[in-house]
């Protein structure tokens, strides 16, 4: 359904995206932050059910600032290898990508992001440093950036049975964003995903429709 494309990225360099867009006009834009493993079918997917669901959507292929049309897998090594990846990526140059994609589609009208895994803590920043409503899927990496001021509405979605997140990380999140949106579900991490053990349907499918509901209240333009 969507199309692969270039789009400027941090350090005059330009990096790739996958896009979908809707049948219809949009309402409005979603920035899709990939996990550790790249732009791949399961990020793919995620953008296509938006242009499903009426947005313009767009994954920037954050790791192209390092190697190009990086695809992992869901084992160890894929892991193993996605960590050392975002070592070696500067945070802030990663906010200015997200920025760029975000703009690819501004003519959609108004842009929220949804992230997932290292995506969701880069998604829960673009609340911060860019000043859009985001939603943030398991980011195990949040709890060091509850510091910043948070502009923009936020969702989080949390497996309650995450090791890697604990439950008084979660309790941090609610101490340090009282006005956020909070949701734990009993899965563990990556419950979104159906290319991961921890695959959970049920949980998936309500936190999509909380962040459908999400997006529809905070990306509506006014008549």
């Amino acid at each position: 359904m969507g199309e692969a494309l270039r789009i400027s990225g941090s350090g005059m360099q330009c990096i790739g995206a996958y896009q979908a867009l809707p049948a219809g006009k949009p309402k409005g834009g979603i920035v899709v932050v990939q996990e550790i493993f790249g732009v791949n079918a399961h990020i793919r997917d995620i953008v296509d059910g938006l242009a499903l669901e009426g947005y313009a959507a767009i994954a920037p292929a954050l790791f192209d600032h390092v190697e190009s049309d990086i695809e992992l897998a869901y084992d160890a090594e894929g892991v193993a290898r996605g960590r050392s990846l975002i070592g070696e990526l500067d945070i802030d140059a990663v906010m200015l990508d997200v920025g760029s994609a975000a703009d690819a589609i501004r003519s959609a009208g108004k842009i929220g992001v949804v992230g997932y895994c290292w995506g969701g803590t880069i998604a829960m920043l673009a609340a911060s440093r860019l000043g859009l409503p985001a939603v943030s899927y398991y980011g195990a990496r949040n709890v060091a950036w509850l510091h910043e001021v948070f502009s923009a509405p936020l969702q989080f979605h949390f497996g309650a049975n995450d090791a890697s997140i604990p439950a008084a990380a979660i309790e941090r999140h609610r101490q340090s964003l009282p006005a956020a949106e909070i949701h734990v579900y009993p899965a563990g991490h990556g419950f979104n995903c159906d290319q991961r053990a921890d695959f959970d349907p049920d949980s998936a499918a309500l936190a999509r429709q909380r962040t459908l509901a999400f997006f529809a209240r905070h990306l509506a333009t006014v008549p």
